[in-house]
């Protein structure tokens, strides 16, 4: 639930504001990841948007992803954006469009430096590196679903999409991460983003928001 300051001059009154949560799935997922998040928020009074967006198609890249998001946003004001894993490459550029973002939720998400290909990535945070350490840890473990009940982990890969290339090749568009309040969430029982490498994350190279 946000709660915002009704007044300068006096920080303890507040108010409850109601929001529309944009919520964007990670590579090859559906909007389906966030049906559970989804339910508690409704119930919280606030509006939600989770849109497929078109991971299978490869004539498409992160800006057509913005646009989906966008698109199911349409007129809604104070959107808080939150997004899960490579969901990180496309919620600052629905910020960067000027919808009425008031905060950005990155959800183990994948924060990426101006012009950075998608492809480049894991080379250049380190995350092949980690990748390979994490398979050799738990080999022969399931390294996403592994702390989900074991009838919704298989409704969750039974949904799963095939995740184009296409968006992996093209540079990040934007020069800057956009002047907007940004809050990362780190899962600590993580195995494919492990809380150690995302918590240095940019953070040593300074590209983070």
């Amino acid at each position: 639930m946000l709660v915002l300051p009704v007044s300068d001059d006096d920080p303890l009154k507040t108010e409850v504001t109601m929001a529309t949560f944009a919520l964007i799935h990670g590579g090859g997922d559906v909007g389906w990841y966030w049906h559970l998040v989804e339910r508690e928020l409704r119930q919280r009074g606030h509006d939600t948007v989770a849109p497929n967006l078109p991971c299978e198609d490869d004539a498409v890249g992160l800006p057509d992803y913005a646009d989906v998001v966008i698109d199911a946003i349409g007129d809604r004001r104070n959107v808080a954006v939150v997004a899960q894993s490579f969901g990180g490459f496309t919620a600052p550029l629905v910020a960067a469009a000027g919808v009425p973002v008031c905060v950005l939720v990155l959800v183990a998400g994948m924060i990426p430096a101006p012009g950075e290909a998608p492809d480049d990535w894991p080379a250049d945070t380190g995350f092949d590196k980690v990748m390979r350490e994490q398979a050799q840890r738990f080999r022969g473990e399931d390294l996403i679903y592994h702390d989900v009940p074991a009838a919704l982990a298989a409704q969750a890969r039974s949904l799963a999409r095939a995740q184009s290339d296409t968006p992996g090749h093209a540079p990040w568009p934007l020069d800057a991460w956009p002047p907007v309040l940004t809050k990362f969430v780190l899962c600590t029982e993580d195995r494919f983003f492990p809380p150690a490498f995302m918590h240095r994350g940019r953070r040593s190279s300074g590209h983070h928001p």
